[in-house]
């Protein structure tokens, strides 16, 4: 028997922001190429009164599409800009309601689901409930460690949480900081990401960072130290301590996987240490020349403040690179051992011992990619549709 979902999320790819939620992309997927679940995704995109620049780019992105097995819907909505964090639950589930009931009628649904916690958990809660149907909600990570502290959002996902069938979150850590907000224990499954193993894997080393030099345009030496960050350019993922610590090894280069609001802050800062030479700002790259940089590195170092379970931690392990983290969200429940690389304290000489001690006595790739031999769609998948189907 086939069911069929029904899922909301706010952040996946489009034409515009091809980068975005390719993770919820990913696992989406991965269900729709079973025999047991047909999956309708409905992406809102938020449209202010006036669409200028990157938003006039959004709008035109907001086009149907089966995409990868996936029956994809962007409707648009009303987005006020900085102010409407409080109301946009309401104005995405009104938005979307006139084009869920089009498609319930068409083929019925057996389970609305919602991809983050906020906004998307309140506005599936209210769509399901019209629908007269169960739904499920998923943590990931600043959904609940940063919306959960505003009191306007807190009290629409517990609200939320309580009507859920069911609630998944990537992490035993982040599952506590739920409980730990008001969320039913009971009612929690960890549901850890997946993985292309396919495509992140440890590649052959023999030339490979000239290769990706040349792609690049940086001269990378075979034998130079080299250090990747993969992450927005945003203050709460720390790659000012990242430059802060490879200024301190000489020889080392870094590459900036991401872009961000903290591009311009980040340069200065690496003129200012003298290492503007050695730290490279690649911008967003594609999903095959991404496991290219994480196995050419010697280290993948992200010191975030707050995540859930990073999936640049999981992918980085997998091409068999180790991982310098902070001790945030999940962290521990993937770095158990030095093969995996070091939990560190948010610090310039923390993360710099660590990759010091990763230089000096590197654990065998295979070893690396053995610590998330787990991590993989097809079992994703699995996980996922025996907890959907124990939802209903």
């Amino acid at each position: 028997m086939t069911r069929r979902l029904l899922s909301i999320s706010t952040l996946y790819p489009n034409a515009s922001t091809p980068q975005f939620g390719t993770f919820v992309a990913r696992s989406l997927e991965a269900l729709a190429a079973r025999d047991d679940w047909d999956v309708t995704l409905i992406n809102p995109i938020g449209i202010p009164p006036l669409a200028l620049g990157r938003y006039r780019a959004l709008a035109a992105a907001a086009v149907d599409g089966v995409e990868n097995g996936v029956d994809v819907r962007r409707p648009s909505y009303l987005l006020v800009p900085r102010m409407g964090g409080r109301i946009n639950p309401s104005l995405i589930a009104r938005a979307v309601l006139p084009l869920v009931r089009e498609l319930h009628a068409q083929r019925p649904f057996d389970l609305v689901d919602a991809q983050f916690f906020y906004p998307d958990g309140p506005a599936a809660a209210w769509l399901a409930e019209q629908l007269g149907l169960p739904y499920a909600i998923k943590a990931r990570g600043s959904d609940i460690t940063l919306w959960g502290t505003k009191g306007f959002a807190r009290e629409q996902m517990l609200d939320a949480a309580a009507g859920a069938r069911g609630l998944l979150s990537v992490s035993q850590a982040l599952a506590d900081d739920m409980i730990a907000l008001g969320m039913p224990p009971g009612k929690i499954a960890i549901h850890y990401t997946g993985l292309d193993r396919d495509r992140f894997r440890p590649l052959a080393h023999s030339g490979l960072r000239t290769r990706l030099g040349e792609t690049l345009g940086i001269p990378l030496g075979e034998n130079d130290p080299l250090v990747a960050t993969v992450g927005a350019l945003i203050d709460r993922k720390g790659q000012d301590l990242v430059i802060g610590a490879i200024a301190g090894i000489p020889g080392t280069r870094l590459l900036l996987v991401g872009k961000g609001e903290d591009e311009k802050h980040l340069r200065a800062l690496a003129r200012d240490l003298g290492v503007a030479d050695r730290v490279h700002f690649v911008g967003s790259v594609d999903h095959d020349t991404l496991p290219v940089i994480l196995s050419a590195a010697n280290a993948m170092v992200l010191p975030s403040k707050k995540e859930g379970l990073a999936n640049a931690w999981v992918e980085a392990l997998a091409c068999g690179t180790p991982i310098v983290i902070s001790e945030a969200g999940g962290a521990r429940e993937l770095v158990t051992g030095p093969d995996a690389g070091y939990v560190v304290a948010r610090e310039i000489d923390a993360i710099a011992a660590a990759l010091r001690r990763i230089f000096a006595d590197p654990p065998p790739r295979e070893r690396v990619a053995a610590t998330v031999a787990g991590f993989g769609w097809p079992a994703h998948a699995a996980r996922l549709a025996a907890l959907y189907e124990g939802f209903i």
